[in-house]
């Protein structure tokens, strides 16, 4: 898809998700996050899945061979112009590095590509550096949706218009 350099010694390259790339995608959720995982199941389905897109991030390892690092889950659906971002994940030793807004660039830029008009969100409350960086992109809050993790804590909802489309649509999702 593309090649990025999200600091100065390493190379990142974007693509869509094979299945050989299932394997390092579980692990990804696991070292990522604490709980609210994607299960191999779903993961494998989002891999399939027409209405789906999942990018992955791969850098080179000392070795030189590919490492995923990061990933990106867009979904779609049919007969609607915007798109629904449910995952970015990047791996705990790649954080600060400026992968997921690049993988956020590269997610804004498929729901484009594919005729949405408007990307949409949720993140965790408590997630200061996720909510910086949506909201530095000109992301909007629009909704909180109280309980919506497993632990309990609110999600906060957020949309922007892609390609400077007009203004956030509030219609449900």
């Amino acid at each position: 898809m593309s090649t990025l350099a999200p600091s100065r010694t390493t190379t990142i390259h974007l693509r869509e998700a094979t299945r050989a790339d299932l394997d390092a995608l579980v692990a990804l959720e696991q070292a990522a996050f604490a709980s609210d995982r994607a299960e191999r199941r779903a993961i494998r389905h989002a891999i399939d899945s027409p209405s789906m897109t999942l990018l992955v991030a791969l850098a080179d390892d000392a070795s030189g061979a590919p490492v995923l690092v990061g990933a990106a889950t867009l979904e779609r659906r049919r007969g609607s112009r915007r798109a629904r971002l449910s995952s970015i994940a990047v791996a705990p030793s790649r954080i600060g590095l400026g992968l997921g807004g690049k993988l956020l660039d590269a997610a804004e830029a498929d729901a484009a590509e594919r005729g949405c008009s408007h990307l949409r969100l949720e993140v965790r409350a408590d997630n200061a550096a996720a909510i910086r960086l949506y909201e530095h992109r000109g992301y909007r809050r629009f909704a909180v949706k109280p309980g919506y993790y497993e632990d309990g804590m609110e999600a906060w909802r957020y949309e922007k218009a892609l390609q400077g489309q007009g203004a956030p649509d509030r219609s449900r999702s």
